[in-house]
């Protein structure tokens, strides 16, 4: 019984997510709850959904704060001077210009947030493309393969997910996965360059009228009001000193983005008003992810309360060959792509995870090497029809969806191997347990 209520609820929550007859948000706390009340456990709701809430708290902090952060870094200009050297630099070089335009991706979607990377990146750097003739197929496949890799910090989506997911500290999953996502920019890059090669052998390199043109006023931020140039540097030291200590570990996450936040207001925003209007402009995108955050406690909490997940998890490990059981880490990187391709990151995350997690576990591979192994495939997530940005930034770009996938799928699925094998030499999730 409680299996087939645990895979009928996560049936119909993907069903309802992607038909798009609710959205993530209610899906997440309507969903369990009837479920819940059908297989009559009504005087157990509240404790379980408060007990998942409350697990998620953490992340819920660690999200809202992240997010106000590099977006009050983005907004105070601290990744200007980046942007305006890499657009000085590759002028009429085909080369110089592809690798730059993964490198400014790179540094712009540090943010998280798709949509405003695709805005910048686009731009600023679709005109040169034009003026060189350049196929604008290049830079709109790398600017996504960039932010594929990018989105895999905890506060762009997919690790506070599984982190949610699997009630696991998301700098657990992040902070090893480091070197692996550097794997990742290195081949990024490879294809950069492999591309730039190309194109300068066809068109070669041209002196463009113009290339003296003032970069000085280009600017990432979207509040012209809002930059703060002469604090560059303060805000610079404090980047890498937030990174470090988020490395090193030395305080939890949320308190870690928490501290950096109030200090990087008070510098730079000492005014009240100044402070209320950087929160109000970011409010939109805070309350989205950290809303679904609290609403996926509710659907954990239930899923595991009632023993759902148990239950789905012994179903599974009775139809998964015996010889199977230990490599389910690497299984499950190599699923997220097909998977995340077809289906939203949060049926993913909260329908699929959670039980070949508990699959797993019985393998002797824990939930944070689970986690890990599940966001190896978001470059390929990218791609898929289900998210909204890739519309925007085709449209942007002026080309067309399936040629954008045509173009770029094999290069997402090879930046996903890239970070799936340099995983699993670091031994930061397992190719086989030995348990």
């Amino acid at each position: 019984m409680l299996t087939f209520l645990g895979f009928a609820m996560v049936i119909t929550f993907m069903f309802l997510i992607m038909t798009k007859r609710l959205s993530a948000l209610i899906a997440l706390i309507i969903v369990p709850i009837l479920f819940a009340l059908f297989g009559g456990f009504a005087p157990k709701i509240g404790p379980m959904m408060l007990e998942g809430i409350t697990k998620l708290a953490p992340t819920g902090v660690m999200l809202m704060f992240a997010i106000l952060y590099f977006a009050l870094m983005i907004d105070s200009g601290l990744f200007d001077p980046a942007v305006r050297k890499i657009l000085k630099m590759v002028k009429g070089d085909p080369l110089k210009i592809s690798v730059g335009t993964a490198v400014l991706a790179l540094v712009v979607s540090l943010d998280g947030d798709g949509a405003t990377t695709y805005m910048i990146c686009v731009a600023a750097m679709l005109p040169l493309y034009s003026r060189v003739g350049m196929s604008p197929r290049i830079m709109a496949g790398l600017i996504i393969l960039a932010g594929g890799v990018m989105n895999m910090t905890p506060w762009g989506g997919p690790t506070a997910r599984a982190a949610s997911a699997l009630h696991v500290d998301p700098s657990d999953i992040f902070v090893p996965m480091i070197p692996a996502m550097l794997a990742g920019v290195f081949a990024i890059l490879a294809i950069a360059y492999l591309y730039g090669k190309r194109e300068r052998a066809r068109l070669g390199e041209l002196h463009l009228h113009g290339d003296e043109v003032d970069h000085s006023e280009i600017s990432v931020s979207q509040f012209p009001d809002a930059r703060r140039p002469k604090l560059i540097w303060f805000n610079g030291a404090l980047t890498l000193a937030l990174m470090g200590t988020l490395i090193a570990g030395l305080l939890p996450l949320p308190v870690l983005f928490m501290v950096a936040f109030s200090i990087a207001m008070i510098v730079n925003y000492p005014c009240l008003q100044q402070q209320k209007d950087r929160v109000a402009a970011h409010a939109g995108s805070v309350l989205a992810v950290v809303g679904l955050i609290f609403a996926a406690g509710i659907f954990t909490g239930i899923l595991s309360g009632t023993g759902m997940v148990d239950a789905m998890s012994k179903s599974l490990l009775a139809v998964i060959p015996e010889a199977l059981g230990p490599y389910l880490a690497v299984i499950t990187a190599l699923v997220s792509m097909p998977f995340t391709f077809f289906m939203s990151n949060d049926a993913f995350y909260y329908g699929v995870l959670p039980v070949l997690a508990e699959a797993a576990s019985h393998y002797g591979i824990t939930a944070v090497e689970m986690a890990r192994a599940s966001i190896v495939g978001q470059p390929v997530h990218l791609l898929s029809p289900l998210v909204p940005s890739t519309y925007l930034l085709v449209a942007l770009a002026g080309i067309e969806f399936g040629d954008h996938q045509r173009f770029t799928l094999k290069w997402a699925v090879l930046v996903c191997l890239c970070i799936m094998f340099a995983a699993l030499l670091m031994g930061i999730f397992p190719l086989f347990s030995t348990l």
